[in-house]
């Protein structure tokens, strides 16, 4: 009963990042990106229904993007909801429970400043973003985080990097169209 209760804690600790992930678990990772990359951020919301939230969780995996909450539900002091909303998120079968699901390969952020910064307002919505999003504070550029565009609606993923193209950010949207046309 120990072994299982240390190898629950080791796999939760794991998915909240406090602890080192497991190296034979990332050996199929997609490849990191350059710092010059642009990284697909979708504005979300705990509000949005779990259904769509695993659909672009799936179509963002392919392209290596990053989901964003300006915040979380039941604020700040109570790290649980968001705990179990990003595992239902990001669980790839539904029907799974526990600690030993498996997860898809997508970062999630809970950050108010990029919202306030790409001055979102609505969700979901869609940026490019230059460099890497997930970064800390203290090692991100002010001004690192801006995106040219920001499309907003409930689309496919193709349809938003499209719409984003055609606004002028064909070169910015090029890898991710590349990406997910590959899958």
């Amino acid at each position: 009963m120990d072994g299982e209760r240390a190898a629950m804690a080791r796999r939760l600790g794991q998915a909240l990042g406090l602890d080192e992930p497991d190296r034979d678990a990332l050996a199929g990772a997609a490849p990191a990106l350059s710092p010059k990359a642009w990284v697909p951020v979708l504005f979300a919301s705990s509000s949005m229904p779990l259904a769509t939230l695993r659909t672009y969780a799936a179509q963002l995996e392919k392209v290596g993007g990053v989901i964003a909450f300006r915040g979380m539900p039941g604020g700040m002091t109570k790290i649980g909801p968001m705990a179990k909303l990003t595992a239902q998120t990001l669980r790839i079968d539904p029907g799974c429970d526990g600690p030993a699901c498996a997860m898809r390969n997508v970062q999630v952020i809970v950050d108010p400043l990029v919202f306030r910064q790409h001055h979102v307002t609505q969700v979901p919505a869609l940026a490019m973003v230059p460099g890497d999003p997930t970064k800390p504070y203290c090692e991100r550029d002010e001004d690192s985080l801006t995106a040219s565009h920001i499309i907003y609606g409930d689309a496919a993923l193709s349809g938003l990097l499209t719409e984003y193209a055609r606004l002028g950010g064909t070169k910015e949207v090029a890898d991710a169209q590349a990406r997910l046309e590959r899958r």
